[in-house]
């Protein structure tokens, strides 16, 4: 073959973590949560704060005896809606062009008056700034938290026999543990002699392409802050000109730029596996059109 697309998704390999001791309950991940029906009656412990644990969480309030949320470091939780409108409704292709520092401020703003501190409501602020983390969304959490419908822990520290034993302390009891912590990014159809992975950090220039393997393309390996889809469109226009003989950087200046962008991620993002192939929609969406319009100008 003269080019391979690799296009198999970055959510399908689940990231289970060891914690010390053993659990008799059922154990899961939340790739194999489908229905509430699994929850019924039960008492849960969901791990993970990211979106998927938070909606497993507010169903599980629905159906569970009980619930509980454990998170390593809380997050921000972002209504759904602010104002009546989406909330991704305001970020603009001009509002992504400011500092990141100067984002935050009118979203503080915003969130201030949608839902007020989030701590008043039994959920821990997190240590890290607002568009440090992927954010999560959620319409109900805050309300079943106050309400106590879902009760707030750390980090689990041990896990013992129908019970688990928080950083903190304390104990909860459980017969179900729901692991939301996210997904290993891997090609087993790769060997490691084409590909290596490690901690989720795969150096791909633009995302897409590895410097020392002309020909292999990695689409939608992206984790973006808005919709996935135009986004990988923009890098299939990219790649089929490059397939038609545009030319690419030097490998040095690609490596060069795979520095770059990582170093922007480890200053930007909290440093966790999830945010290694962290984007912003509209920045990635104009590198891309850029990408598009210098190859189209070298094929002219």
């Amino acid at each position: 073959y003269d080019a391979v697309l690799v296009a198999n998704g970055h959510h399908w390999d689940p990231n289970v973590p060891a914690f010390p001791g053993s659990f008799t309950g059922d154990v899961m991940h939340s790739h194999d949560y489908r229905t509430p029906d699994v929850l019924a009656g039960r008492d849960v412990i969901v791990v993970g704060i990211g979106n998927s644990g938070t909606d497993i969480a507010v169903e599980a309030a629905a159906h569970a005896r009980s619930t509980v949320l454990s998170s390593r470091r809380s997050a921000h939780i972002v209504p759904r809606y602010i104002f009546g409108r989406p909330t991704d409704e305001y970020t603009s292709p001009g509002f992504s062009r400011m500092p990141v520092w100067m984002q935050r401020i009118p979203y503080r703003l915003m969130l201030w008056a949608a839902r007020g501190r989030q701590r008043s409501y039994g959920v821990p602020e997190p240590r890290h700034k607002l568009l440090q983390e992927h954010p999560t969304l959620s319409e109900k959490l805050l309300d079943l938290v106050r309400d106590g419908q879902i009760i707030m822990k750390p980090n689990i520290e041990r896990l013992g026999n129908g019970k688990v034993r928080f950083a903190d302390g304390t104990a909860s009891r459980a017969d179900l543990l729901i692991y939301a912590t996210g997904y290993r990014i891997s090609f087993p159809f790769l060997p490691d002699d084409v590909i290596t992975v490690k901690d989720n950090v795969i150096p791909l220039y633009r995302k897409v392409i590895h410097p020392a393997r002309p020909g292999l393309f990695f689409m939608g390996l992206i984790q973006p802050l808005g919709a996935i889809m135009p986004l990988v469109e923009q890098q299939a226009e990219w790649v089929a000109r490059l397939l038609r003989g545009a030319p690419l950087p030097s490998k040095g200046e690609m490596h060069t730029s795979i520095a770059e962008d990582q170093d922007r991620l480890r200053k930007r993002y909290v440093d966790v596996p999830r945010h290694t192939i962290q984007v912003d929609y509209f920045p990635y969406k104009r590198l891309m059109e850029h990408e598009v319009e210098t190859a189209e100008r070298a094929l002219a």
